[in-house]
């Protein structure tokens, strides 16, 4: 039922979005973001040191961000004064000496990513980017990591990022719980809100809405090109928490032309394509989107995480990419810098399969039916693809039937890496097609291309 509810309410903000007024430039940069189909989003800072998942545990009504497994919040007595205190420390002991952008940017590159995003501020205000506007940030002289050449760390991993030819997304929490103008020291903090009634306090929050505009400023003026602006924190919205949208998005634009924006969950015209999370939505939304999923449990590093296999995140980009939307895969490196070795090989297991099959998922866009059974469809130019998820249980003794679409008549049907035409024929409803036995050996998805030849 709740995946159902959040498809509908997916669906009803997509409707919003694409009756917004946008600028007409937006379309054709919309076109390339979609165009990318895969990227990754890295979920890093002090928190990475514990073992709780990051900002939440901070909010006394998410009790569910402090279950008892955790030791960080029973080592302290399950007391959140004490645990807050100790969690906002954590920047005194930040020190990723292992932090090698490069290595990051090239182990995406090579998992066949076209983009990548990094946390510059999560909820917790704690910025990995040297901001003016608060000292709790990683260049500041409180955390070790200050003095280190790569210190400032959204700088060095963005260009990292660039000079391996990723687009950068930049996430940045609207929300910023460190920040006395939005949990004000004055008043107890209850949830994720301000702590305080920002319409009988304008001035206070006022004060808060220049903090934000000011680091959105320093992000959009000194760390280079910048393809995407995704807004974390959608409480964050009209009107008890208005933080005048249309003006940070337009001084953000004139500093980065054709900025796309992902105001997330606010719908309107600053929500330029909605991103389902840890879902895909069960039909196509018909506006841009990109569903964000861990490749673990859990979006930061923990030590003892369970990552996807290689073959399950290649089934979630098959199916994302049939219904027309990209796929956002959520890394935490871990409190020294590093890509975790076991998260690195399921990257390179993955990059591996989109060398040979990426045509049927880069620039390509849905093919009615979508999906038939453990197929998956998609289309580019005057080519379709058939993804086939788990082609050992779908071809038993190598004969696939698929059913709901079916090549046009005189069409070539060849496996994607390989030339030689494979012998289909029409079904009722569908079409039958014999496969190599090669190609069902590893057990991977494989794509059948079928064009029409030019007599046909």
């Amino acid at each position: 039922m709740a995946t159902q509810r959040a498809d509908i309410l997916a669906h009803s903000r997509a409707a919003e979005i694409a009756g917004a007024e946008q600028p007409p430039w937006l379309r054709r940069r919309l076109e390339e973001f979609m165009d990318m189909r895969f990227g990754c989003i890295l979920h890093w800072g002090p928190y990475s040191q514990w073992d709780c998942c990051e900002s939440w545990p901070l909010v006394p009504a998410d009790t569910w961000a402090r279950p008892d497994t955790l030791a960080c919040w029973t080592g302290r007595g399950r007391d959140l004064a004490r645990f807050s205190r100790d969690y906002r420390a954590l920047n005194r002991t930040f020190n990723p000496v292992a932090f090698d952008p490069d290595a990051w940017a090239e182990t995406l590159r090579d998992a066949g990513m076209r983009y990548a995003a990094l946390t510059t501020k999560h909820h917790d205000g704690f910025c990995l980017f040297d901001t003016r506007a608060t000292d709790y940030r990683v260049t500041h002289p409180d955390c070790p990591f200050h003095n280190h050449p790569r210190a400032n760390i959204v700088k060095e991993a963005f260009e990292a990022f660039r000079k391996r030819g990723l687009a950068v997304s930049c996430y940045f929490s609207k929300s910023d719980w460190g920040s006395p103008w939005y949990w004000s020291p004055d008043f107890p903090v209850v949830d994720r809100n301000p702590n305080y009634d920002t319409r009988a306090e304008p001035d206070r929050w006022q004060r808060f809405v220049a903090f934000v505009h000011r680091q959105v400023a320093e992000l959009m003026t000194g760390y280079g090109p910048i393809d995407i602006l995704w807004l974390d924190g959608g409480q964050v919205r009209p009107p008890d928490q208005d933080i005048r949208m249309a003006e940070l998005a337009a001084a953000a634009r004139r500093h980065q032309p054709g900025l796309i924006i992902a105001d997330r969950t606010v719908g309107g015209p600053y929500e330029n394509f909605i991103t389902p999370e840890q879902e895909i939505p069960e039909t196509p939304p018909g506006v841009p989107w990109e569903s964000c999923i861990t490749l673990g449990r859990s979006w930061k590093y923990v030590s003892d995480d369970a990552f996807r296999s290689a073959r399950s995140v290649i089934q979630l980009l098959a199916e994302t990419s049939a219904k027309g939307g990209n796929l956002l895969l959520g890394v935490g490196p871990d409190p020294w810098g590093r890509i975790p070795a076991e998260a690195a090989a399921r990257l390179a297991e993955i990059g591996r399969w989109m060398r040979r099959n990426g045509e049927a998922i880069y620039g390509a866009r849905p093919l009615a039916p979508f999906q038939s059974g453990a197929v998956r469809f998609t289309r580019k130019g005057g080519a379709g693809y058939a993804i086939v998820l788990d082609p050992v249980a779908a071809a038993p003794g190598g004969r696939l039937r698929v059913a709901g679409m079916r090549p046009a008549p005189g069409s070539i049907l060849t496996l994607l890496g390989e030339a030689r035409p494979l012998a289909w024929a029409a079904d009722d409803g569908g079409f039958r097609v014999e496969l190599p036995p090669a190609a069902l050996g590893a057990g991977d998805a494989l794509v059948l291309k079928f064009m029409r030849t030019e007599d046909s």
